[in-house]
C-alpha cells in the first residue's frame, strides 16, 4: 500500500532539506519544511553576522566572503537536476545558492517551507511525531503532528573547540572558523591556525595575505603538498597553550596574537527529545541503520550524517533510501536485524582504527556505502563517475591548493570524466 497524503516534517531547508521535500512530494506525501532562517540554502547563505541573530538564536552559517567550492560543480548537482554549465567547475558560493533556489522552484518545494520557524522539540507520541516550533516573527509556539520526520539540520553550525591545557590563561584572541568572514581583521597579526581540514588549509592561505605570519598546526600523515607563501609554516599538534602562545608536540614554543580553531563541528540535535532514543557521543550518532534510519523509531531519518562524500549525490540517494521504506514500497528489516547490521559495520570500522568521531566518515569507503544503500533499497545508485571525480579533486586540492580551482571538468558518461584544461 502506498503512503498517499502521509505527513512528513523536514527539519532544515538547506541542500538536504529541499532534496527531502522534493522526493517526498514525488512519493505523494505532504512535506512541511521548517527553516529558522528567512531563506533557503542553509550553509550556503552568507551573512556578515556572527554570534546571535536578531531572534537571539545562534547564527547558522559558517560561510565566509569570497568562498568558492572545493568540489567541482559536476558532482555538486543532483542526479536529475545537474548544475548548468558555467564554463568553470569551481563556483562562488552565491552561484550554488542560486542553483538551490532554482531546484526548489522547479520542484515546487519553496511553497512547502515555513521560514523563520525554529524547531524546539520533536518527540514521539502514539505512533506519531509531535513537533513544537516557534514562529519567530510572531513570537508564538505551534504544535503539529506528523507521520515521519526527516532531520536535515546540517553539521557546520555548532563549533567544536578542543580542550587544551592553558586555554584559559591565553591573553590573545581565540576564535573558531565558524565566525571567520574575511581576512582583514587579521592584518599584521601573528596567527596560529589549528587543523588542516578544508577550512584550515583555505583560511591559513587567505589570512597569510594580510597577517605578519601564519602557522598551520595539524597531524596529517600526508602533509599538504601545497606551496604556501613563505609566511606560512606547518607545525605539529599543540600540547599546551601559554599566556602568549603555545607549546608544540616537538617541544617548540611560539608566540601568537590570535589562535584560530579550524577543528570542525559537533553533530547536535538540541530539538530531539530523549525518548527518540538517539544519542551522540564524540560525533558518533547511535543507533542508526545505514547512517540514516533511527533504529529505535524507524519513522525518523537523518540525511547528510556521513562526511567526505559527494554530498548532494549522497543526500539524494539517502532520501530515496529512507522514502522507499517510509512509503511502504519496501519493508524495513526488524529492529534486531538493523542493530546487527550496524554492529557488523561498526566493528569493521573500529578494527581499521577509526575513532568515534570517524564513525560516519566515508572517503575511500563512499563507493561501497552507495552500493550498499542502492542494493538494500533496490534504488538507482550514484554514478561511479561521481566518486572518481570526487577522489581526483580531493587529491588535487591537497597537492595544489593555489591552482586546483582553475581545473575544468566535463562528465563524459556514467563512468568517465575528462579534464578540459
Amino acid at each position: 500500500m502506498g503512503a498517499t497524503g502521509k505527513r512528513v516534517a523536514v527539519i532544515g531547508a538547506g541542500m538536504a532539506g529541499i532534496c527531502a521535500a522534493k522526493h517526498a512530494l514525488q512519493n505523494d506525501m505532504e512535506p512541511t519544511v521548517f527553516e529558522q532562517a528567512s531563506q533557503l540554502g542553509g550553509t550556503w547563505v552568507y551573512t556578515d553576522n556572527v554570534g546571535k541573530d536578531r531572534y537571539g538564536l545562534d547564527v547558522h552559517s559558517s560561510m565566509y566572503k569570497g568562498l568558492r567550492t572545493n568540489l567541482p560543480k559536476e558532482i555538486m548537482g543532483f542526479p536529475d537536476f545537474p548544475i548548468p554549465d558555467r564554463g568553470k567547475s569551481y563556483l562562488p558560493s552565491r552561484e550554488i545558492l542560486e542553483f538551490l533556489e532554482s531546484y526548489a522552484a522547479n520542484f515546487k518545494v519553496k511553497e512547502r517551507i515555513k521560514f523563520e520557524h525554529f524547531v524546539i522539540r520533536v518527540r514521539p507520541v502514539d505512533n506519531e511525531w509531535e513537533i513544537i516550533v516557534k514562529d519567530l516573527p510572531n513570537d508564538r509556539l505551534c504544535t503539529m503532528k506528523f507521520d515521519f520526520v526527516i532531520v536535515c539540520n546540517g553539521h557546520y553550525n555548532a563549533p567544536l573547540i578542543p580542550t587544551l591545557p592553558g586555554q584559559d590563561i591565553y591573553k590573545g584572541k581565540q576564535k573558531h572558523s565558524h565566525d571567520y568572514r574575511c581576512p582583514e581583521p587579521y592584518k599584521d597579526e601573528t596567527v596560529l591556525v589549528i587543523g588542516a581540514g578544508p577550512s584550515g588549509i583555505d583560511l591559513a592561505y587567505e589570512i597569510s595575505r594580510v597577517a605578519k605570519r601564519v602557522d598551520l598546526s595539524h597531524h596529517l600523515k600526508e602533509k599538504p603538498q601545497t606551496h604556501f607563501p613563505p609566511t606560512v609554516t606547518q607545525r605539529p599538534d599543540v600540547v599546551e597553550v601559554t599566556e602568549d602562545g603555545v607549546k608544540f608536540e616537538d617541544g617548540n614554543v611560539e608566540t601568537y596574537s590570535v589562535i584560530l580553531y579550524c577543528t570542525g563541528y559537533l553533530y547536535t540535535f538540541p530539538f530531539i527529545s530523549v525518548d527518540c532514543g538517539i544519542s551522540v557521543d564524540d560525533n558518533y550518532i547511535q543507533p542508526l541503520y545505514k547512517h540514516i534510519i533511527n533504529i529505535k523509531k524507524p519513522t525518523m531519518a537523518f540525511i547528510g550524517i556521513p562526511f567526505y562524500a559527494c554530498v548532494s549525490q549522497m543526500f539524494d540517494l539517502q532520501v530515496r533510501f529512507a522514502l522507499k521504506f517510509f512509503s511502504g514500497k519496501k519493508a524495513l528489516p526488524s529492529q534486531k536485524e538493523m542493530m546487527e547490521d550496524t554492529d557488523r559495520e561498526m566493528q569493521e570500522r573500529w578494527k581499521r582504527g577509526y575513532k568515534k568521531r570517524q564513525a560516519h566518515m566515508m572517503g575511500a569507503d563512499q563507493g561501497k556505502y552507495y552500493d550498499d544503500l542502492s542494493k538494500t533499497a533496490e534504488i538507482d545508485n550514484v554514478k561511479p563517475v561521481m566518486v572518481k571525480l570526487h577522489n581526483e579533486s580531493s587529491k588535487r586540492y591537497l597537492h595544489d591548493l593555489v591552482n586546483f580551482r582553475k581545473d575544468i571538468y566535463r562528465i563524459i558518461d556514467d563512468e568517465n570524466f575528462e579534464k578540459l584544461n
